[in-house]
């Protein structure tokens, strides 16, 4: 079986993993977070920097985590879009070396495809077909996915504007707390009464789009409840306003999932991204399939945040499907929509180099991201 070493650098996070036939032989990982949380939010040219100081030493050390040399190493995979252009070239510029170094093949990946495969790596192959939500900080989506490796995906819903990890990240801003504001919202709800504040559920009426997702009216909604308790010289009650906007944020998720996979009578949802390792979005995810009578599988947190291992199980599935390699001008895409795991021609199934990039949507699906 081939060992595949996966790159990912697409925002501030350098991560190197390596997997053979669906198993995690070892990984490493190093992040710029803390050189951009002073500005509140991610510097392309901080991370871009970070990634070329940071690549060789963790490509070392994920291979001495695995047990492995580089001459064990049968396929590279990077991500090449989408993401931050600097930082996916440095990315893509380290796979080549490695791969030519070893005259192995290489694959190009998409980066959405990656947190769907990671799954695969705690629970095993993917139901075909499953339904999954992809929740980050730049990315929501509702996919319904057959075979990641082979098959389009099909997106039912996108978001319309902000992700579920943006509008995280700019409340904690407002709440006064710090970067990344996900995990910060997480820690400060654990205090607070989800019952406290009556945040709007966007897009959830009997007339909107029924898969879509929108998170901009809600982050304005807190903002301004936010504005009105300064204004008025009243202590902010942080831990209510976090708890509040968590549960917002999780009932949509997990209503929108919940009902596409009734409507499409689907029994697996996979719900994957940093977004996924919100403790409350688990925990209503878990309570809703079981009353629905749907199997949930949910990455571990590790898994759930941007990491080389997600990137070399799509490696993986690729080798293992026979998907030939991008050509050696594979270039970076930081815009790429979710149409295929492979983000070059050649890595697709049969016909589906002539379908190009674009999802294949169902009839009545909203539009992709």
């Amino acid at each position: 079986m081939t060992v595949v070493l996966g790159i990912e650098s697409s925002c501030d996070e350098t991560g190197v993993g390596l997997v053979r036939d669906g198993r995690l032989l070892g990984q490493a990982l190093a992040s710029s977070m803390d050189e951009h949380a002073r500005f509140g939010g991610v510097v392309p040219e901080i991370a871009a920097r970070a990634h070329v100081q940071a690549i060789r030493q963790v490509v070392h050390s994920a291979l001495d985590d695995a047990g492995l040399r580089p001459a064990d190493v049968g396929a590279v995979a990077v991500t090449t879009g989408p993401g931050l252009a600097g930082a996916l070239q440095v990315g893509l510029a380290a796979a080549k070396g490695l791969a030519y170094a070893l005259d192995v093949p290489l694959h190009g990946v998409h980066h959405l495809a990656g947190h769907v495969a990671a799954d695969t790596l705690e629970h095993g192959p993917l139901p075909d077909p499953c339904m999954v939500l992809i929740v980050s900080g730049g990315h929501t989506s509702l996919l319904h996915v057959t075979d990641l490796a082979r098959e389009p995906v099909a997106h039912l819903g996108d978001t319309l504007d902000d992700a579920a990890g943006e509008c995280f990240d700019k409340v904690a801003r407002v709440f006064g707390l710090p970067y990344p504001g996900g995990p910060a919202v997480d820690r400060a709800a654990r205090d607070g009464d989800p019952r406290a504040v009556a945040f709007p559920r966007p897009l959830t009426g009997p007339r909107d789009e029924r898969y879509g997702f929108s998170f901009s009216g809600l982050k304005t909604a807190a903002a301004r409840w936010a504005e009105r308790h300064r204004a008025e010289g009243v202590p902010l009650p942080v831990a209510d306003g976090a708890a509040s906007l968590q549960e917002a944020v999780a009932d949509v998720l997990t209503r929108k999932a919940v009902a596409a996979c009734r409507d499409r009578g689907v029994g697996t949802l996979v719900v994957v991204g940093g977004v996924a390792a919100n403790s409350r979005v688990r925990a209503l995810a878990e309570e809703r399939c079981r009353a629905a009578g749907i199997t949930l599988r949910v990455p571990p947190p590790r898994l759930c945040t941007d990491n080389g291992a997600m990137i070399a199980a799509v490696g993986d599935l690729l080798v293992r499907a026979g998907a030939e390699p991008a050509p050696w001008d594979v270039s970076v895409d930081p815009s790429a929509p979710l149409g295929y795991a492979a983000l070059h021609p050649r890595g697709r199934g049969a016909g589906a180099a002539a379908a190009g990039n674009a999802a294949a949507v169902p009839a009545g699906a909203g539009a992709s991201s």
